[in-house]
């Protein structure tokens, strides 16, 4: 039996059915969760995918934050189970405190829509193992609210502790600290990022490159060899 990873829709998510595609392109079972879900279905891991849920009122994440599914997926996520928070996603995961930081406005203070260049930091997470440190990668970014920030002492932490996930490169699309695109947790199944893999993972459409799938076999290999 494949593995089952869930992908929530809230009011305003726009790439739950990309992020459903690129699921099953990597092999695995795409559940369809609901923002007023009670329980997570008994899915192996779970994305948080892309958008602007509640019209990014009050702050981008800030009310999806407190939706019902929220509450067994915050408990699971500190227990252990693998989350993928994508844009709007990984705001909502600052929001819920289960990633450092937070994201502001972009620096330049408008929508930005490119393909964006990547390094990746860590590929020990359970989303990342099917890349290599170092290795450079192309990945569609589209936000208004992308500018990671956080305090010095958070930032010195998730250098020295490995946790910058991804970090951008040649520019800085949105003014983030120390160039971060992507940041993961202590314990490395929860891990979030601006840039959208689930549109770069068929060569007909995005970067025109598969540079996403890997996030998503990364976690199918997981959950399969766990």
């Amino acid at each position: 039996m494949t593995a089952r990873i869930g992908v929530v829709t809230f009011p305003g998510s726009l790439d739950d059915r990309d992020t459903q595609r690129a699921i099953r392109l990597a092999g695995a079972e795409p559940v369809a969760l609901w923002h007023k879900d009670k329980d997570l279905k008994q899915v192996d891991a779970v994305v948080l995918c892309g958008g602007f849920s509640y019209g990014d009122y009050l702050r981008a994440g800030a009310i999806a934050r407190f939706s019902p599914v929220m509450e067994p997926l915050i408990e699971q996520a500190k227990a252990g189970l693998p989350v993928l928070g994508i844009c709007n996603g990984f705001q909502i995961l600052t929001e819920a405190h289960l990633l450092p930081g937070t994201m502001l406005r972009n620096n330049h203070l408008h929508f930005i829509c490119r393909d964006q260049k990547l390094r990746v930091e860590n590929a020990e997470t359970a989303w990342t193992s099917d890349y290599t440190a170092g290795q450079e990668i192309h990945i569609p970014l589209k936000n208004i609210d992308g500018q990671y920030v956080a305090d010095q002492h958070t930032l010195d932490t998730l250098e020295s502790e490995g946790r910058v996930a991804f970090r951008y490169l040649d520019v800085n699309p949105n003014g983030s600290n120390n160039d971060i695109a992507g940041v993961a947790n202590e314990a490395g199944n929860v891990v979030g990022l601006m840039p959208h893999p689930e549109h770069a993972v068929e060569p007909l459409i995005g970067t025109g490159r598969t540079d996403g799938l890997p996030f998503f076999t990364s976690i199918l290999k997981k959950l399969v060899n766990a």
